[in-house]
């Protein structure tokens, strides 16, 4: 029996030979664009907040299909100039989603969570996709800040040290989103990768979606809930997507990096930039957030 679409094909590859048939997939994706869909619903970030993880999970969904063999395509960020049918040609064909034998359309879910960051993909995603619903998971920003500096050396894009990477921050984004908007084809090399502090104020970033989307468009939910060991999160981001009931089984959790404890000073010191955004963040989301509990 049909276990249901899956997130991607060959899911089980490893890296190298996934990323061997990329190129593959996307001439095949890019000749038969016309006949694929584009998605439903976003996992929109914020970066190093479990979007892997709940992209993962949402792709156990019988009724969920992701793109061909990667989680997110990155075009509303770093690949819009490649065009609407480039993006489409990542999907699934329409003929494969269709509901049969009684069984709800599939759904279709990208992840690339650097579209809260970037501050022209709001806007491209409420034009391109004016139906699509986006959900947002937020973490302690301090936490976030200390995964993403780890993330980002171990894939080579940082070399220096976490308490140097927090002092050469305002100079490495000084002026990077104001090019950014004048020029939709700039790509910012340290917007993309050396945000600590600036990834971790949420609410500019959630104000700015929703100016485009709206808010009834968008689902936010915190780092703590949807890894409490239960499923009781992801029911909800379900319900939000208008999915029936899944597997209901607690998401996992990917992509974690072991790294050394953060100094109590530098933890302290970093709290403190945040006191301002967290308390603003309280009143947009209309809850206390779980790192200022």
């Amino acid at each position: 029996m049909s276990q249901g679409p899956r997130p991607a094909l060959f899911p089980r590859l490893v890296d190298p030979a996934r990323r061997a048939l990329l190129p593959v997939a996307d001439g095949w994706g890019g000749a038969t664009s016309a006949a694929r869909v584009l998605p439903d619903f976003l996992v929109c970030g914020a970066q190093r907040c479990g979007t892997t993880s709940l992209f993962k999970a949402l792709c156990r969904h019988p009724s969920v299909a992701g793109p061909t063999l990667r989680k997110g395509v990155h075009y509303f960020d770093t690949g819009y100039h490649h065009g609407l049918d480039w993006y489409r040609s990542h999907f699934p064909m329409r003929a494969t989603l269709r509901a049969r034998r009684g069984r709800p359309r599939v759904r279709v879910v990208e992840s690339s969570p650097y579209y809260l960051f970037h501050p022209l993909a709001a806007e491209r995603i409420a034009r391109d996709l004016p139906e699509v619903r986006v959900v947002v998971i937020l973490r302690d920003p301090v936490e976030r800040a200390y995964s993403a500096h780890a993330h980002e050396s171990a894939r080579g894009f940082e070399t220096e040290s976490f308490a140097r990477a927090l002092e050469l921050e305002p100079l490495r984004l000084a002026g990077e989103e104001e090019r950014m908007s004048t020029d939709p084809h700039y790509r910012s090399y340290s917007h993309q990768h050396h945000g600590y502090v600036a990834r971790g104020h949420y609410v500019d970033q959630l104000v700015r979606m929703e100016k485009h989307l709206g808010r009834d468009r968008m689902h936010v939910v915190d780092h703590a809930d949807l890894f409490d060991g239960t499923a009781r999160a992801l029911a909800e981001i379900e319900r939000f997507l208008g999915l029936p009931p899944g597997p209901g089984l607690a998401p996992g959790r990917h992509n974690v990096r072991v790294r050394a404890r953060m100094p109590e000073g530098l933890r302290s010191e970093l709290s403190a930039r945040f006191t301002d955004s967290d308390s603003r963040l309280a009143a947009w989301w209309g809850r206390t957030p779980s790192w200022c509990a």
